[in-house]
Parts: C-alpha cells; sequence; structure tokens
C-alpha cells in the first residue's frame, strides 16, 4: 500500500505570505514520510466540503510546477484536472512540461468537472454533462496522440487540432500515466477501463462493488484490470499525538484487502509538519508489506 498527499487546503496559519515556504516544507516532509505522490485539486476557488469559497485555492499546475522544484521523488498530479478548464492540448502540453522538469514524475489526474459555481464565477467554460463527458473521451484520445508522438490532425466533435506537435515528448515511458477520478459506472469507470493507468474512487461501502463495474468494464474493452493501479481518497488524521494511527492502519488495511495499492489523503493539520512525521514513523513502515 502506497499513500498520497492530497492538499485541498491552503488557508495555513502564515497566510499567503507564507505559502510558499510553507508549502515547500510540507512537500519536502511527505517526501521524506514516504509519501509516494502529491496531488492538489484543481480548482480556483475553495469547495463547499473544505472550507468557504472565499479560502485561499491556488491554482493547480502553477502549483505543481513549485512542487516539482522542492521536491525529488514524488509523484505529481492534479485530483483531478477539471477537463473543460484548458483545452486538451495546451493540457497534454502543460503535463509534459511538469514531467520534462521533474524528471518524469507526473501523472495526469483528469475528470469531467462539476464545480459550476466557480466555473461561473470566472467565466471558466462549463458547458452540460452530457457535453463534459464527451469532450472527457475526446481530452484523453488528443493527449495519448500528442504523447504518441505523431503530427496528424485530430478532428472529433469537440476538438480540432490541426498538427499535434508536442516537443518535448514526455520522459516518463510510454506516457504519463492517465488517472481517471470518480465513480460513475457507465461513463466514468468506462473510461478507465478504455484509456486509463489509474482510478480514484471515493470511500464508502459501494467500493467493491464499483471494483467488479470497473473489471466488467475491462473484460468488454480487452484491459487487464490488475494492471489498473486502484486508487481511493482518503483522510489521515492521527490525532493530536498518534492515538489514531492503529485504526488508521486498519482502515489502509482493509482497503488493501479490497485491491486498493494507493491511498490518497488529506492529512489533517498538514502545515505543522508533525503528522506527516508521526505518519512516516508510524504508518508507512506498517503498511509496507500490505
Amino acid at each position: 500500500m502506497k499513500l498520497g498527499l492530497h492538499i485541498p487546503d491552503f488557508t495555513w496559519p502564515g497566510g499567503a505570505g507564507r505559502l510558499g515556504p510553507d508549502l515547500a516544507d510540507v512537500a519536502r516532509s511527505a517526501e521524506e514520510a514516504g509519501f509516494d505522490r502529491i496531488s492538489v485539486m484543481d480548482h480556483v476557488w475553495q469547495i463547499g466540503v473544505v472550507g468557504p469559497a472565499e479560502h485561499e485555492m491556488l491554482e493547480a499546475y502553477t502549483t505543481l510546477g513549485f512542487l516539482a522544484a522542492h521536491t525529488t521523488r514524488a509523484k505529481l498530479l492534479t485530483l483531478v484536472t477539471g477537463v473543460v478548464y484548458r483545452d486538451p492540448g495546451l493540457l497534454a502540453k502543460m503535463v509534459t512540461t511538469l514531467d520534462v522538469l521533474s524528471g518524469g514524475r507526473a501523472m495526469l489526474g483528469i475528470g469531467a468537472a462539476w464545480n459550476e459555481e466557480e466555473a461561473r464565477g470566472l467565466g471558466l467554460f462549463f458547458p452540460p454533462l452530457a457535453e463534459r463527458f464527451e469532450r472527457l473521451e475526446e481530452a484523453l484520445q488528443i493527449c495519448l496522440q500528442m504523447w504518441a508522438e505523431t503530427e496528424r490532425p485530430y478532428n472529433g466533435e469537440h476538438y480540432h487540432l490541426g498538427r499535434t506537435l508536442n516537443s518535448p515528448q514526455p520522459i516518463s515511458r510510454p506516457h504519463p500515466p492517465i488517472l481517471i477520478g470518480g465513480s460513475g459506472e457507465k461513463k466514468t469507470l468506462r473510461l478507465v477501463a478504455k484509456y486509463a493507468q489509474a482510478c480514484n474512487l471515493f470511500p464508502g461501502p459501494e467500493l467493491s462493488r464499483k471494483l467488479e463495474v470497473l473489471r466488467a468494464h475491462c473484460e468488454r474493452e480487452g484491459t487487464d484490470y490488475d494492471a489498473i493501479e486502484k486508487t481511493v481518497l482518503f483522510n489521515f488524521d492521527v490525532g493530536e499525538k498518534g492515538e489514531n494511527v492503529p485504526q488508521l492502519v486498519d482502515s489502509l488495511g482493509s482497503l488493501a484487502e479490497q485491491g486498493f495499492s494507493v491511498a490518497h489523503g488529506r492529512v489533517a493539520g498538514v502545515s505543522a509538519i508533525a503528522p506527516l512525521e508521526i505518519i512516516g514513523s508510524e504508518v508507512v513502515p506498517a503498511i509496507a508489506d500490505l
């Protein structure tokens, strides 16, 4: 079982003036603790389950570039890119740039987008849900085409690219891994089976059934189900002095038994660094063989 540090909240005690140095400290500490990857949300306003919209929020790919400069090992990704926030040709170029400058550590986390309020607020493109899923599939096709070193045109229903030139190519081979976020059984999990190397699911009692749905899609698409990395959102709250560690280890063990190999999670009190140190000394060793 591997751990991913997810950073959805930038409203930290030091304020905006300290946010850069504090974020760099968090990222370095996460690597030292043994986290396999670091992710951020692709939002421009804070989301309701984390805090008020007015709380601090950083643009995702600028932040990932900053994190690349302050880490050496961790994979870097969004959980997850809202497909309609950037045209796919530009998105492929951005992920390529992140991969090259990080030494091959980029992943493309992507989904259909959902936050209409922030999109309308800042004038971002936000078509109806059915169209967003159509654009998601075309974006996946475009990214894969650009990473396949072909320059042929792409003509879809929504996107038209005259020349899919992408130089330099990513360091990751055959391309940066694609993770699709979401649990939708008819569309999202089908796209995982057809295009992705990883999925990210929401925790809950239906997890096992979602994996069976994914397995069925893989059978129809001719994809090796076992080759897809199964990841799940997970909240890490070690407690003030680490008193919650045994419960966390048990929960991670249960997820591993279901077939999950990565838990991406928000760490309570992450800016204080101490929770990361507790996870590194007590949780990471306990789950290493799960």
